[in-house]
């Protein structure tokens, strides 16, 4: 995966080093939380091998941080056990320190005024 110049400049050698492809690929998910994509779009996203991207996936299946149907993977809904993931939060540092930190605010300015179908279907 590519970076900045400024990232590039600024971070640690440990702190690059230290980014698993499994970091990357959840980083990635995390990142794109309203989106399912194949191995191979990940892999491509992140530039890293697709066989790499495929066995940090099962890997993080197991763990339960990545859903999986048909050939499309997300990022779990789960937000406790993403929390509780190491990797979750070196990933989530080195994604803000790129593009800048989630403004909670601006996403409730544009989040929807009633409950999408699928959760009133479920209560």
């Amino acid at each position: 995966m590519s970076i900045d110049r400024d990232t590039f400049e600024n971070t640690s050698k440990e702190e690059l080093a230290g980014l698993s492809v499994p970091d990357q690929v959840l980083g990635f998910l995390a990142a794109n939380e309203d989106r399912a994509f194949k191995a191979r779009e990940i892999a491509s996203q992140i530039g890293v091998d697709e066989g790499a991207v495929s066995t940090a996936l099962s890997r993080l299946k197991d763990r339960s941080l990545v859903e999986h149907k048909a050939t499309y993977w997300a990022v779990t809904t789960d937000t406790e056990r993403l929390e509780g993931y190491s990797g979750y939060e070196r990933a989530t540092a080195l994604f803000n320190d790129q593009l800048g930190a989630e403004d909670p605010e601006a996403w409730r300015e544009h989040a929807p005024d009633e409950s999408h179908p699928s959760v009133e279907d479920e209560q």
